[in-house]
């Protein structure tokens, strides 16, 4: 444990011109005093950190000091080649950096951990976009790609089409693959941060100015808030449901799971037949019918009327079907 920690603070200082020891103590996760005695233990075992006393004093690396990369074991290396995601690099157009990437690493490691690339991509891979959709690269991903790569502002027009295309004015900071998907999260100068779909650029001109990151800005914190908003956003009506116990059970996967489960806290007991009544939260009726097909038997719409209705003329079309004997006999 402590020699992962040593190896980690190594790399810290080599990747910071300075860092104060409660700036190490934070990211090691340990007390002032550890970091202390840490730097000690490496200054002994020959790696330069030199202290500068005093309040605004820190650790450093003297003498260009750099390390080889012989400390990481096979776990570590194997995840390091699982860091990048092949499908993506390339739509961003940064397949040959990845690749002369990868090979810096792999001269870096001891000789038997050289095969630590092909055993993670022999056993792991990621395939993002979605089932029965044939995943298109937005032409315009690549360009986007380097302005938030060189924090370089954008004047882009963004509209479903030409007709409806608006000006803006952006400040990339991340890009997000969402299901097949690319979307973009930028900053529009005094109205915040948005989200934009990659694919609804019509055109995009790349600013030689840099902007100025606000480096507390969190991107997979920031699209997990946007993304939980987008979809409580969308349900905006309500069907009031009595449901079997293997409707609860299947409740969560027909439709949205946080709607599912707070539907499912605030329902009351069940009743006689073992069946609990739930008021869920879904986007319209039509998408509760669509997603409420699937569970068939188990589940009966009580509100609105006519969701109900629309239910029990399935039910009666369904019941002619197979009435007769067979083969389109009823």
């Amino acid at each position: 444990m402590r020699a992962a920690r040593l190896i980690k603070m190594v790399l810290l200082l080599q990747a910071r011109p300075s860092m104060t020891a409660a700036e190490l103590a934070r990211e090691l996760e340990v007390s002032e005093r550890t970091v202390t005695r840490d730097a000690q233990a490496l200054a002994e075992a020959g790696i330069p950190v030199y202290s500068d006393r005093g309040r605004l004093g820190g650790y450093r690396l003297i003498g260009g000091y750099r390390t080889r990369l012989t400390g990481l074991g096979r776990s570590e290396a194997e995840a390091l080649f699982l860091s990048g995601v092949p499908g993506a690099l390339r739509e961003m157009g940064l397949e040959d950096a990845a690749s002369a990437a990868r090979l810096k690493v792999s001269a870096a490691l001891l000789p038997s951990l050289r095969d630590a690339e092909q055993s993670a991509a022999q056993r792991f891979h990621l395939d993002a976009p979605g089932w029965y959709h044939e995943p298109q690269t937005p032409e315009l991903l690549p360009v986007i790609a380097q302005a938030v790569w060189d924090d370089r502002r954008l004047r882009a027009g963004y509209g479903r089409s030409q007709d409806t295309e608006v000006e803006r004015e952006l400040e990339p900071y991340g890009l997000v693959l969402k299901a097949g998907v690319w979307y973009l999260c930028a900053q529009v100068p005094g109205s915040g941060f948005r989200v934009y779909r990659i694919d609804r650029f019509t055109r995009v001109d790349v600013d030689d100015e840099r902007f100025e990151r606000d480096e507390e800005f969190d991107l997979p914190g920031f699209w997990e808030e946007r993304a939980a908003q987008f979809a409580r956003s969308i349900l905006r009506a309500e069907v009031r449901l009595r449901l079997s116990e293997s409707g609860v059970r299947r409740l969560p996967y027909v439709t949205d799971k946080q709607a599912a489960a707070e539907a499912l806290a605030d329902a009351g007991e069940p009743d006689a037949s073992g069946w609990v009544t739930v008021t869920l939260a879904v986007e319209s009726a039509e998408v509760a019918y669509s997603q409420l097909a699937a569970l068939g038997p188990e589940v009966e719409v009580l509100a609105p009327g006519e969701l109900r209705q629309r239910f029990a003329e399935r039910a009666r079309d369904v019941l002619r079907l197979y009435e007769g004997e067979g083969g389109g006999a009823g």
